[in-house]
């Protein structure tokens, strides 16, 4: 069923111990008990199907009638002309049917101990106050009572969620991070349409005049498609419009370089991924940096894999009918289509794909653009830089290769193919990123693309399109405007706090660590202390002259697509400047109106931007369990970050050095590949797929690890504060509640052709596998709710790293 997500949970190996989740979701009073579930694991989990089905015989020939004034008489004789066997039969029966009344009996004691179980922290002390009313009334609208959180937590935390909520049309997904995503976009949206004051600064007046420039749509809509033709015109032209383009006189490094340099913002680019960053050796310098670049459609394997035939076809269709919309005609257009697909799929298969990358110490070569030109003499590489690296480059200017094969082989194809096909391929990927700007006609060409990428056939509605474009653009000018009134100080403080706590149970752990040598140990406290944090906003955007100065170049107008390509090109003069020059270890790149957390291993900081302190993962008025389980649990996930499969690789400082002993290595690599064949073993049946545990070992091991770590720095907040009061009404004690809050974070469903996508590209766990996967690795979880050993919650074989 579309939308609905069906995750089959494998414990151990894929051919034993299954059971499916199933994708339905059943209307069932939350006072009702569930019903047993008998048969083979691996059916469908109904788990309150047919309550109200009508108890009926299954044989009516055997039910009997007699009138109330012959019942005894009748009946005693009708006893007598039974024959033994019979007699014998309805002794059995009346045993079996006493033993039923026993196993019945049994059931409801256990049952009622269980809740005993579940209610005994809670009795003592009841909270009654307006906040831990309305808090408890939200958890338990999200809950399916009816679900034995031993066997399906997810289910139990989110099967009241998910069937409440829908997937906007607009949307692939809809879950707790979308769902305050947009709580967030309103607020935004309310900022940005205020009238323009100038006594807000330069900064947040273009913000609002951007903004303004976008929901234009009328001024939008009249330029058609010429603004696209003129940027088309400005690289070179596109052979697909030009039956005359002179192919001659195209040369590769000249366009690729003017695209940088123009077109492509940030770091965005075509052939190569060229941008500058942080030396991941000497991470106080800024070096220009080569990688493999991204592609027309999600992944790699959308260009080989049978499967994805229907995507490929799609995405050729959308550049026949983009193509269409600029005027080209002629019977060899298909063809030229056909030849920029085949290009791309021969770029695509020589990428490599995700797992393979997860040792940036084996991927890094650093070199000077002289060795660089070596390496691949077809290509002129200083001509290329040239054209939008702003200070002279030499022959000796350091770079650093992280995808050096990738490299030598896409040069080789490019200068195997024709100049037509190449030119025709670099001008399509930079049309492909202009035109969701653009007017209605290329926005809706993209419909049937997104369709078969993602599930969804209707564009967003403008306004949100608008908050989205410039809160990407010009984050720190609408985080200035959010924080005013939408973060408090507090919240800024008691994060901190939390940090500080959870961080001391990451040392606790590690010094209760048996794999890890005392030396390795010691350099593990040493970063875990050393690490930034930065919560909420940087402090620079509190002052207007400040923030400011990081807008001063830029120069916008009422024009949304001329702001839209001054804004591409400030954004590459900024990065590209940095070339050199030294890394301002207070930058804060991330936007504040983001629902995310990072860690950033060359600065060996974790941000937690003002986005998602909120609820359901932070609120002053929650329980501490809740904000433990919420916001507690990504604070200890993103210091884990530092100690995964490739943050371990970085030191303090955040360099890559090793600073591991060898046997430590090989003892977390045996930890790690038990977190790869548990995840791996997971399936999401919605699209009968496996989860790649090899892309998602470094999220899965900070979710573990991060679980972990707030749930010992909770129990630590309880032996100096005591035990809070109860929630009303739920009947959980708060040890339950920090499990059930985390989990109820990742409620949430998506559609088929975007869980497809996700298992191809994303490093995280779909939401069930991340309440799964933690919570059944965690002993404390199985404590908490009297979960019995073997049961799917609580499995024998447990996988722990941190």
């Amino acid at each position: 069923m579309p939308g609905n997500l069906l995750a089959k949970y494998l414990p151990s190996q894929r051919q034993q111990d299954t059971f499916v989740m199933n994708g339905g979701v059943h209307h069932v009073a939350a006072h009702k008990m569930a019903p047993s579930h008998k048969g083979s694991t691996a059916t469908n989990i109904t788990t309150a199907s047919s309550l109200d089905d009508p108890e009926t015989p299954s044989d009516p020939a055997q039910v009997k009638f007699f009138p109330k004034s012959e019942s005894r008489r009748s009946a005693r004789n009708w006893f007598k002309r039974w024959t033994r066997t019979e007699k014998c039969l309805l002794l059995l029966c009346s045993c079996l049917f006493l033993l039923c009344i026993v196993v019945v009996i049994v059931a409801f004691t256990r049952d009622l101990h269980y809740r005993d179980q579940i209610t005994l922290a809670t009795s003592n002390k009841l909270c009654t106050t307006k906040s831990c009313v309305s808090t408890a009334a939200q958890i338990m609208a999200g809950m399916d009572f009816t679900a034995d959180p031993c066997n399906d937590f997810f289910q139990y935390a989110c099967g009241q969620w998910n069937r409440k909520h829908v997937i906007p049309e607009e949307k692939a997904t809809y879950n707790q991070f979308d769902k305050l995503h947009d709580e967030n976009q309103i607020i935004m949206r309310a900022l940005l349409e205020e009238p323009i004051k100038k006594e807000e600064g330069e900064a947040v007046m273009k913000a609002k005049l951007l903004y303004k420039s976008c929901v234009n749509t009328s001024q939008i809509e009249s330029k058609g498609k010429d603004p696209l033709l003129e940027v088309i015109q400005d690289v070179g032209g596109w052979p697909l419009l030009d039956p005359n383009w002179p192919a001659e006189k195209f040369e590769l490094e000249h366009v690729l370089g003017k695209i940088r340099a123009n077109y492509n913002g940030a770091t965005n680019s075509y052939l190569f991924s060229c941008f500058v960053g942080a030396d991941d050796k000497n991470s106080s310098v800024h070096i220009l940096q080569l990688d493999q670049a991204s592609l027309g459609m999600p992944s790699r394997e959308y260009y080989y894999l049978k499967e994805h035939v229907h995507q490929k076809a799609a995405y050729a269709r959308l550049i026949a009918d983009i193509a269409e919309i600029l005027g080209a005609e002629g019977p060899d257009v298909q063809k030229q289509i056909d030849d920029v697909i085949h290009l791309e799929t021969l770029i695509a298969n020589a990428t490599s794909p995700s797992e393979q990358r997860h040792d940036t110490g084996a991927l890094y070569h650093k070199m000077t653009v002289r060795e660089l030109q070596a390496m691949i003499p077809k290509f002129n590489v200083l001509k290329y830089l040239r054209e939008f690296v702003l200070d002279e480059i030499t022959e000796d200017e350091p770079i650093v290769l992280f995808a050096t094969q990738y490299v030598k082989d896409v040069v080789k194809i490019i200068y195997e193919a024709d100049n037509r096909t190449v030119a025709n391929y670099i001008v399509w990927r930079l049309i492909r990123d202009l035109i969701p700007e653009f007017s209605d006609p290329f926005v809706d060409a993209q419909s049937q693309f997104k369709l078969a990428i993602q599930g969804v056939n209707k564009n967003e509605i403008r306004w949100i399109k608008c908050v989205e474009y410039v809160n990407f653009r010009m984050g720190m000018a609408v985080g200035a405007m959010f924080i005013k009134d939408n973060f408090k100080k507090e919240s800024k403080d008691t994060a901190l706090a939390m940090i500080h706590d959870i961080r001391e149970a990451f040392n606790e752990l590690l010094e209760e660590n048996e794999w890890m040598d005392e030396k390795t140990r010691q350099f593990a406290k040493e970063k875990a202390n050393a690490m930034v944090e930065r919560i909420g906003y940087p402090d620079f955007i509190t002052d207007p002259v400040q923030l400011d100065a990081k807008f001063d170049t830029l120069v916008l107008s009422d024009d949304f697509l001329d702001n839209n390509l001054k804004i591409l090109a400030f954004q590459s003069r900024k990065i590209f400047s940095k070339l050199r020059q030294p890394v301002d270890r207070e930058n804060w790149e991330q936007e504040p109106v983001i629902v995310n957390a990072f860690y950033n291993p060359n600065a060996n900081d974790i941000v937690f931007p003002a986005g998602i302190l909120q609820p359901s993962f932070y609120s002053s008025t929650f329980p501490k369990s809740l904000n433990y389980g919420g916001i507690g649990v990504v604070i200890g996930h993103e210091i884990t970050h530092g100690f995964d499969d490739k943050g371990r690789q970085y030191d303090k400082e955040g360099n890559i050095k090793q600073w591991w002993d060898e046997k430590t290595i090989e003892a977390f690599r045996q930890r790690a590949q038990c977190v790869i064949d548990q995840y791996s073993n997971y399936k999401l049946e919605q699209v009968n797929e496996y989860m790649n545990g090899r892309i998602t070992q470094g999220e899965n091991i900070a979710d573990n690890g991060g679980l972990k770590q707030s749930y010992r720095a909770y129990m630590k907040w309880i032996e100096k504060n005591g035990e809070e009061p109860a929630l009303p009404g739920i009947g959980l004690n708060h040890h339950q509640l920090f499990f059930l809050n985390y989990a109820q974070i990742w409620c949430g469903k998506m559609r088929d052709e975007e869980a497809l996508r996700k298992i191809r590209i994303s490093a995280h766990s779909l939401g069930p596998i991340r309440v799964y996967g933690p919570l059944s690795n965690s002993k404390e979880f199985a404590k908490a709710f009297n979960c019995t050993l073997g049961s799917k919650m609580n499995p024998v074989k447990k996988c722990s790293v941190w």
